[in-house]
C-alpha cells in the first residue's frame, strides 16, 4: 500500500493548529492526528498547553497525547520512533496523519532526514571533565581539527554542544556534521503553517494566558506539582512561571505577564523556525475560509500540482537524547 501524503499543520502557538486538524481530519475521512507538540505529550498537563478535551477532538483518534508522566524528561529520540510507528501504523490502516504542533524539532525530527547518535555518559563525562578544568575555547580548537563543518555552526562558547559533538565524534569515529538534520521529508507530506499579523497573535496570545488561568492552571501546576515534575515539565511556558508564584516569588499578576511575555517570545522563535522552511505552505489563521483553504492546499499536494520546493534549509540545532 503507497503511503498516503502526511498533513503537517504547523505555526506558532494560539494560531488555532489543534482545531484545524480535527476540522481536517474529519473533512478528509480515514484521518488521525499524530501530536507533534512537545509538552502535549504529559499526562495532566492539559490547561497550560490548551490541550484538546475529549469532546473538543470530535471522536477524532489523537496519538502522543498523554504518553509521559510529568516526572519524566522527554526525549526527541524517544518521541521520533515512537511516532514514527503510529505513522507506520496509520498507513497500513489506510488512514492519512494529520501531525499538529508547534514544536520544530519535534516536527522535524518526526517528518525529515534527522538521526540520533549514540551517546556514552563515562565519554561525556570525560570531556566536560575537560571543559571545566581548560574551558570551552581549547575544545572548540580540537573540534576545528576534527570536523570543521560542525565547528563552524557551534558557538566557541557553546560548552554543551560542543562537548557533544566531540563525544559522538569520539563515539562513532565519524564526523558530527554527518549527523545534522536535513530539512527533506522522508514521506510525501505538505506543510500548512497558520500566520498572524504580530499584533493579531499577541491579542491571541494574551487572551489565551487569561483563558488558561481562569480554567485553573494553579490547580493544575499545584497537583502535578505535589505529585512530582521532572525538568522538562517545570520548564513550560505557563507552569514555570505558576510555580513561581506558588513558591511565593511571584505575585499572581507578575506570574500572568510573565507567562504571557514567554509565550510571545516563544511565538517569536517558533515563526523563525519555521518560517524559514520554504516547504511550508501559510494561510492566515483567522480566515473564515481556512478549513477550504488548507483543502484546497491538501487536494493539490495529493494531485502532485502544489508547487513547494521538496526540501527546505538545513535546519542547525543540536541533536540531543
Amino acid at each position: 500500500m503507497s503511503e498516503r501524503t502526511v498533513v503537517a499543520v504547523v505555526g506558532p502557538t494560539a494560531t488555532g493548529k489543534s482545531d484545524l486538524g480535527v476540522d481536517l481530519a474529519l473533512a478528509l475521512g480515514a484521518a488521525e492526528v499524530v501530536n507533534a507538540d512537545a509538552y502535549q505529550l504529559y499526562r495532566g498537563m492539559d490547561v497550560g498547553t490548551a490541550k484538546l478535551t475529549a469532546p473538543e477532538r470530535r471522536g477524532v483518534p489523537h496519538h502522543q497525547l498523554d504518553v509521559l508522566d510529568p516526572a519524566q524528561d522527554a526525549s526527541v529520540a524517544v518521541y521520533q520512533r515512537e511516532a514514527r510507528a503510529d505513522l507506520a501504523a496509520l498507513d497500513a490502516r489506510g488512514c492519512r496523519a494529520i501531525v499538529v504542533g508547534g514544536s520544530g524539532l519535534y516536527v522535524r525530527s518526526l517528518l525529515d532526514r534527522m538521526d540520533f547518535p549514540p551517546t556514552d555518559a563515562g565519554v561525556r563525562a570525560r570531556i566536560e571533565a575537560r571543559a571545566e578544568s581548560e574551558g570551552p575555547r581549547p575544545l572548540h580548537d580540537e573540534l576545528t581539527r576534527l570536523d570543521p563543518v560542525a565547528a563552524a555552526g557551534i558557538l566557541p562558547g557553546n560548552t554543551k554542544r560542543i562537548v557533544r559533538a566531540l563525544e559522538v565524534i569520539e563515539i562513532t569515529g565519524g564526523l558530527f556534521s554527518s549527523h545534522l538534520p536535513v530539512a527533506e521529508h522522508l514521506r510525501p507530506t505538505v506543510q500548512i503553517g497558520l500566520d498572524s499579523p504580530r499584533d493579531e497573535l499577541d491579542a491571541r496570545v494574551e487572551a489565551r494566558v487569561e483563558r488558561m488561568w481562569e480554567q485553573g492552571l494553579l490547580d493544575e501546576v499545584r497537583a502535578l506539582d505535589a505529585a512530582g515534575m521532572g525538568r522538562t515539565a517545570r520548564r513550560a511556558v505557563g507552569y514555570a512561571e505558576a510555580l513561581e508564584h506558588l513558591a511565593g516569588r511571584l505575585t499572581a499578576a507578575e506570574a500572568r505577564e510573565a507567562t504571557a511575555a514567554a509565550t510571545r517570545r516563544l511565538t517569536r522563535k517558533q515563526m523563525g523556525w519555521f518560517g524559514r522552511d520554504a516547504r511550508t505552505v501559510w494561510l492566515p489563521a483567522g480566515a473564515p475560509d481556512l478549513l477550504e483553504r488548507a483543502l484546497d492546499v491538501v487536494a493539490r499536494a495529493d494531485a502532485g500540482t502544489l508547487d513547494v520546493p521538496r526540501t527546505g534549509e538545513p535546519t542547525r540545532r543540536s541533536l540531543g537524547s
